[in-house]
Order: structure tokens, then C-alpha cells, then sequence
């Protein structure tokens, strides 16, 4: 089998089927605009984009149609390959259980969302139960969610609004180290999401004004999948490659607005991104596209670093080990790459 196909992503995106003001073929058409292979819609508490034809190929960009199941004010859930659109009313744990029964998996949305501290409405929206055996993953970097609920002042919201890339450094602290404390004890999955809504009203089939538009919002972090194998044009294969890449872990994190990120690949003798194995002596080796800061972390705490574009490290001790990758941009230093890990147990 030859290297994984990388694919661009952008997770968690919202159209007119429920509180977005953009149709599906418009979100592509933003998607291909900035490069993006895939789009993967969330509508809150409805499929209705699939039951449309809308889930295929708009040119060169595959639309995939998951629902956010959307209780009121907390367990959001990202929800993918199910069929049936999932109750509302369920606890966190029968969420999770609902997607499975269905055979589908999914992530916690914007999980440690705690409100703004500026503007009151929406409010927090956090997922109750992360100790759940059952959530399998984890939205751990939301573009909009995380940075608006860090910003402090209306004024530091409209720099965000007016340049993001000023704004977007790293993923909250909170939100990693959950991350790392919770694969100690089980495999979790993180992506990165948008939460992208193009917040607007549409009038006659345009949108004259809006906040933070759809390509705008693609132009900066991703979800890179590594699939096994190429698409090939027929959404069934190729819906079957994305989602596989995303339940197995073979998937990365990217502001790729810095620089592009596809290329950068993470892996042990034959051990890929998700993998779990017994513990024993491994050689981990990191590479990315150009030159940046690497750090190699076990369990949260880093082990090892370098600057260039590739990293190798012997390890022997169980642990969950990931790397991640920072570029200086604007002044400062800012995460470029997160990967997922390797589990040795």
C-alpha cells in the first residue's frame, strides 16, 4: 500500500437547512475556493441536505452530511454515518449510544464551551459527561467557538472579525490537556471544527451583509484526513474513506492559513496517527512540508523538540505521545500542526 491521501477538511458547517445562511452548493462552492476537498455539513437536528441529493460531489468538492444533534445548552454532538436524524432529549451517554446503534460515530462539539465573556446570548454550551466511555471523539480546536468565548471586549471581537489570522495562535489550553488526560485512559479522536454559520440575513437569494462569510472562515483551520486510498468520484467509496480516516484517528489538525500543512505525516514502524499498541521499545518519527518548531509530547509533557522539518525519537514507556508544530506569524509564535496520537499501553 502506498503513503495515505491527504484530504483538506473543514468539520462542523452550518446552511440553510438550519441556521446558516448559505446553501449547500454555495458552502461548496467557498470549500473549493480555499482549497478544501471535503466539507463536512452538521445542520443542527436534521439530514435534510442528504434527503435533498445534496450529500455528492459540487465539482472538486465532496459535501458529507452528519447532523448536530443540538439539546438546548449543552451535549452538542457532531454526529456521522447514521441515517436518522438523533433525538434531542438524550443525555450525553445515550447520544453517543444513539450514533452507534446506527452504526455511526461522532464528536463533542465546542465540549468546554463556558459562553463569552462579552455577549451573553448563545451562552455556554458545554458537553456534560466527558468521562463518557462512549464519546469516542472530541471537537478539541473550535475556530469560532474557542476564539470568540477567549476574546475579552467588543473591541478585541471586531479585530477577530475584521483579521482572524491575528487573533487564531493556539487551541485553548483547557481543551488540550483534557485531551491528553482522557486518551490516558481510551482512544479519543480530536478534530478541528468551524462552527461556521455565516451569520447574516438572506434576501432574495443573497446575503448583502454578513459576519465572518464562508470563505473567509475556510481560508484558516482544518481537519486533514489520511485516507487509504484516493477518491475515485463515487460518494459511497469515498464517504467510506473520510469517515474511516476520522473513527481511526488518521487525521491532523491544521491552520493551514499559515502555511499549507498536507505532507505532514506522524507514525512508528508501521504504528499510524490513532494507532494503539503494546508498549515497547519504537522509533517516532514527525515530518512536515517546511521548517517549523516540533515538539513531541507524552502525556501532555514534551519529551523532545527541534527545529526543522522532520523529528525522530526513540520511546519505550507506555504513553499517549503527539506532536504538534508552531511557525511564528504576526509577531508571535502560533500552532500550526496538531497531530493525533499514538497510544502505546
Amino acid at each position: 500500500m502506498g503513503p495515505p491521501h491527504d484530504l483538506t477538511c473543514v468539520v462542523h458547517v452550518h446552511s440553510t437547512h438550519s441556521d446558516g445562511t448559505g446553501t449547500v452548493p454555495e458552502i461548496a462552492a467557498a470549500a473549493a475556493r480555499n482549497g478544501v476537498d471535503v466539507v463536512l455539513l452538521t445542520d443542527h437536528d436534521t439530514l435534510a441536505a442528504r434527503r435533498s441529493g445534496e450529500e455528492r460531489w459540487h465539482g472538486s468538492t465532496l459535501v458529507l452530511v452528519g447532523e448536530e444533534v443540538s439539546p438546548r445548552g449543552r451535549d452538542h454532538f457532531l454526529a456521522f454515518g447514521i441515517d436518522r436524524e438523533i433525538k434531542r432529549g438524550l443525555p450525553s451517554a445515550g447520544i453517543c449510544a444513539a450514533a452507534t446503534e446506527q452504526g455511526g460515530f461522532g464528536f463533542a462539539a465546542h465540549p468546554w464551551s463556558a459562553g463569552s465573556q462579552v455577549v451573553k446570548r448563545p451562552g455556554a454550551m458545554p458537553w456534560t459527561d466527558i468521562d463518557c466511555d462512549g464519546l469516542e471523539g472530541l471537537e478539541v480546536w473550535s475556530f469560532v467557538t474557542d476564539t470568540l468565548e477567549s476574546l475579552r471586549s467588543v473591541r478585541e471581537i471586531a479585530g477577530f472579525l475584521r483579521d482572524p489570522a491575528r487573533t487564531l495562535d493556539h487551541p485553548p489550553a483547557q481543551n488540550v490537556s483534557e485531551w491528553d488526560r482522557l486518551g490516558a485512559r481510551r482512544r479519543v479522536v480530536g478534530i478541528a471544527g468551524i462552527d461556521a454559520h455565516q451569520i447574516g440575513i438572506r434576501v432574495r437569494g443573497r446575503v448583502p451583509i454578513k459576519l465572518m462569510s464562508y470563505a473567509r472562515s475556510f481560508r484558516y483551520l482544518h481537519t486533514h484526513v489520511l485516507c487509504d486510498e484516493p477518491p475515485n468520484g463515487d460518494v459511497d467509496h469515498d464517504r467510506d474513506q473520510v469517515y474511516a480516516a476520522l473513527r481511526a484517528g488518521r487525521c491532523y489538525m491544521a491552520v493551514d492559513s499559515l502555511a499549507p500543512a498536507r505532507g505532514f505525516a506522524f507514525g512508528a514502524d508501521g504504528l499510524a496517527m490513532g494507532a494503539e499498541a503494546p508498549a515497547g521499545p519504537v522509533t517516532l518519527t514527525a515530518a512536515t512540508p517546511r521548517p517549523a518548531s516540533l515538539r513531541l509530547l507524552k502525556d501532555g509533557t514534551e519529551i523532545a523538540r527541534t527545529d526543522g522539518a522532520s523529528l525522530e525519537h526513540a520511546v519505550s514507556e507506555p504513553g499517549v505521545y503527539r506532536v504538534e508544530a508552531r511557525l511564528t506569524a504576526l509577531g508571535r509564535e502560533r500552532t500550526w500542526i496538531l497531530s493525533n496520537p499514538i497510544y502505546l499501553r
